[in-house]
């Protein structure tokens, strides 16, 4: 694990590879960079710089309460970029990831040399979204991380992957749990105000994968269908089998879209 301050805030990151080719894999909501382990092996073994930072107020980076939004999440990154003299990358989210690296995208486009989108959606939260995410940030203060956890984990891994790899599921709790309800918090409240991002995909001039398991309870196949059709140069891979984390239901299926997304970037 490396330690960087960046905009003032101390964050953990992974920095795994060497290569002037870099990666950037931001996690989800209530996750780390962790859940990115199966991805930084197999992507720094194929002479790709991988960077896998902890958010701030999630992980080992420092907790920040109040309101985090989306382009705070972005110009974190771009920081964290700048201290290690990274110009530019292939950013890869998941959910909440994947709308930081939209926002990457539409901030700073000359620095994404290409978008992985997994188990995300480019809408703007609608008003009774906004009430949702408000409540649960004060439901997370108020109780902690451990009963939200139990609730959602059979929405982040599909019900019958949970029963088929128990360690999976179990690592999924573990992080859930062990994030900083402060953290989760204010990132609940500054995602419900996040702006739409379709207009961006579609201005979006790079390569482009979407990742979404047929499974997902929280991306449909239509949020799916309709980022390969806003993005000009995209595939689309729709995942059998999995839910929300197909990155560690199917790590095996999952590395191989990317890795071979990858190949055409060099």
């Amino acid at each position: 694990m490396n330690r960087a301050v960046v905009n003032g805030v101390e964050f953990a990151y992974e920095d795994e590879g060497r290569s002037e080719h870099a990666i950037v894999l931001v996690h989800g909501h209530p996750f780390n960079r962790s859940m990115w382990r199966p991805q930084i092996d197999a992507v720094s073994r194929a002479a790709w710089r991988t960077i896998a930072p902890d958010l701030r107020g999630y992980g080992a980076s420092a907790v920040v309460p109040g309101v985090t939004p989306l382009d705070l999440f972005a110009a974190d990154i771009f920081g964290l970029l700048d201290h290690l003299e990274i110009a530019s990358a292939v950013f890869v989210g998941l959910s909440m990831g994947g709308q930081i690296v939209m926002e990457c995208a539409r901030s700073a486009p000359a620095r994404v040399r290409g978008l992985v989108l997994t188990a995300t959606f480019p809408q703007a939260e609608a008003e009774q979204g906004k009430v949702a995410r408000r409540a649960m940030a004060e439901r997370l203060l108020r109780e902690g991380m451990g009963p939200y956890a139990d609730d959602v984990l059979p929405k982040m891994i599909a019900p019958h992957n949970i029963a088929a790899f128990p360690d999976v599921a179990a690592d999924v709790l573990a992080m859930m749990t062990a994030t900083p309800p402060e953290g989760a918090a204010a990132a609940l409240r500054g995602r419900a105000e996040r702006p739409p991002y379709e207009s961006t995909l579609a201005q979006f001039e790079r390569p482009a994968l979407v990742i979404v398991g047929d499974h997902d309870a929280f991306t449909t196949r239509a949020d799916a269908d309709n980022m390969h059709r806003l993005l000009k140069q995209s595939r689309l891979y729709w995942m059998e089998g999995a839910g929300h984390m197909p990155n560690l239901e199917r790590p095996t299926e999952f590395n191989t879209a990317l890795l071979e997304f990858l190949s055409t970037l060099t």
